[in-house]
């Protein structure tokens, strides 16, 4: 008998509630429902009907007669005898009583399930149903040959319907940082040394390179002068690179025409690709280095940190951007707060959570049925474990509904401008990471518009900017209680955010 590709059930076709971490967050697409069309404990529309059991709990029924699927079943089996080849018969001359013998039963179903599903899809889409998970079958029903009507039973969970406000009568607090001048003295410090010159000095710094030959010693000291020994006339090292702390202090301070005794084994913890490229010797040969060597320092390189001049100005800010100093510490000041403004908004984002939470954490939520339904979707859920986990994911579950009806009441959309923006973000940051923080627009839009070319980061750069939209817009429409704190205070408000 040639094999059918089973359609999808219906059950399965309104996933609307999907479980990322049953101990995190769930994810909603909801239909919006409206309460009025309900006002009747049924509403017939064809042969779909819905009974309410009580505020979130509910039922629909789907009646398929006899005529809603006789024709259709004949069709389809007429078309599976043309498309498909049957021992005994050619192509589309199989007698219709043959065709019903052997495939009718699970044609039959098909046909009806692809009913059931269509009706219920758009009877759910027509009355705009705000249905939770997707509907269940309360019983399994037996199709058989016999031409006869059914009555198909689901399962519905309502999601409740809020008496929302997110207007200027709801007061939210919003912490702004102070720039203090510890993290301006800080930030300059860091620009200054990232666009350092490099030039010789005197003394063996933190940051210092040092150039000089490198000679293998003897187990008691002296200069090895085998045809074997390893001698580096042009070697060069950065302490400030070494793993070991004690290998580093032994530069530290030393001027030109030193001597130092180190251990390039313990400076790289026996990393052969470190030790051939420190020693000029094949990776073979460094594996069995582990003795002490001598280097006689014939120079050294410092970073100079960069000085206060207009090159410098127009490095950092872009070209004719600053002009002195009392423009540089504005600018320098303004670029931290910049900085320090997505801690506030977080910190503002998990404050509109904690607020609108526990003002409806009440609401009726249809509890027994989404805990059947996850269950029914989820292998690590079971009726044994389903009421810790539901408690766990219940203030998700809630915020998922919460922000799902601020974003339709306040219009919050995304488009692609919104994305390039937030992209071009992302690659401002990552330039500036390695101090090109003077790029133009036309790289960072070229960078943006590839990361937006990758379906995954795209996904999570719309994420983003959705969350960002959302409590941005939120922000906009509340009024807010401002407040200038401390680095420190900032810490300890935020460590009391994350306990919820």
């Amino acid at each position: 008998m040639p094999k059918r590709k089973p359609k999808k059930r219906f059950f399965a076709f309104f996933t609307a509630l999907k479980l990322v971490n049953p101990k995190n967050r769930l994810n909603f697409a909801l239909c919006k429902f409206d309460n009025k069309k309900l006002k009747k404990s049924y509403i017939n529309i064809m042969n779909v009907s819905i009974e309410k059991n009580g505020n979130v709990d509910g039922l629909i029924k789907v009646n398929v007669e006899v005529a809603d699927y006789a024709d259709k079943v004949k069709k389809e089996l007429k078309r599976f005898s043309e498309t498909h080849q049957i021992p005994g018969f050619r192509p589309g001359k199989v007698p219709m009583d043959q065709l019903r013998r052997r495939f009718g039963k699970g044609v039959k179903s098909e046909v009806i399930n692809d009913l059931v599903y269509r009706e219920v899809y758009k009877y759910i889409q027509d009355n705009k149903l705000h249905v939770l998970g997707e509907p269940m079958p309360v019983d399994v029903k037996e199709i058989t040959l016999e031409d006869t009507p059914y009555e198909f039973v689901y399962e519905v969970g309502f999601a409740p319907e809020f008496d929302l406000k997110v207007d200027k009568s709801v007061t939210l607090p919003f912490y702004t940082i102070e720039v203090s001048k510890e993290m301006l003295d800080e930030q300059d410090k860091a620009l200054r040394e990232r666009m350092a010159a490099q030039v010789p000095g005197d003394t063996v710094d933190d940051r210092a390179v040092v150039k000089g030959a490198i000679m293998e010693l003897n187990a008691d000291g002296t200069i090895k002068e085998s045809e074997d020994a390893i001698q580096v006339i042009n070697g060069i090292v950065a302490p400030f690179y070494f793993k070991s702390k004690e290998e580093a202090e032994k530069f530290a301070g030393k001027h030109v025409n030193d001597k130092v005794v180190f251990n390039p084994w313990n400076t790289c913890e026996g990393n052969v690709v470190e030790l051939s490229s420190m020693l000029n010797i094949d990776k073979e040969q460094a594996a069995n280095v582990k003795g002490d060597f001598e280097m006689a320092i014939s120079e050294i390189i410092v970073a100079k940190p960069a000085e206060h001049d207009q090159e410098f100005f127009d490095n950092v800010f872009g070209k004719d951007k600053v002009h002195n100093d009392e423009e540089y510490n504005e600018a320098l000041k303004n670029m931290i707060a910049q900085g320090l403004l997505g801690n506030s908004q977080q910190l503002f984002a998990a404050d509109a959570r904690k607020y609108f939470i526990e003002k409806y954490v009440d609401v009726e939520l249809p509890e027994a049925f989404l805990k059947k339904w996850l269950v029914a979707r989820n292998e690590e859920l079971t009726a044994e474990n389903i009421d810790e986990e539901y408690a766990k994911m219940h203030r998700s579950l809630l915020w998922e509904l919460i922000s799902g009806d601020i974003a339709r009441q306040l219009d919050v959309q995304v488009n692609e401008d919104d994305l390039l923006a937030h992209a071009k973000g992302i690659a401002y940051q990552q330039f500036a990471q390695y101090g090109m923080t003077n790029m133009d627009d036309e790289t960072l839009e070229a960078y943006a518009k590839r990361m937006l070319e990758n379906k995954e980061y795209r996904a999570r750069i719309y994420d983003n900017v959705a969350d960002g939209k959302l409590y941005s817009t939120i922000h906009e429409a509340v009024t807010t209680d401002d407040k200038t704190v401390s680095l420190d205070e900032f810490k300890q408000l935020a460590s009391e955010a994350n306990k919820h």
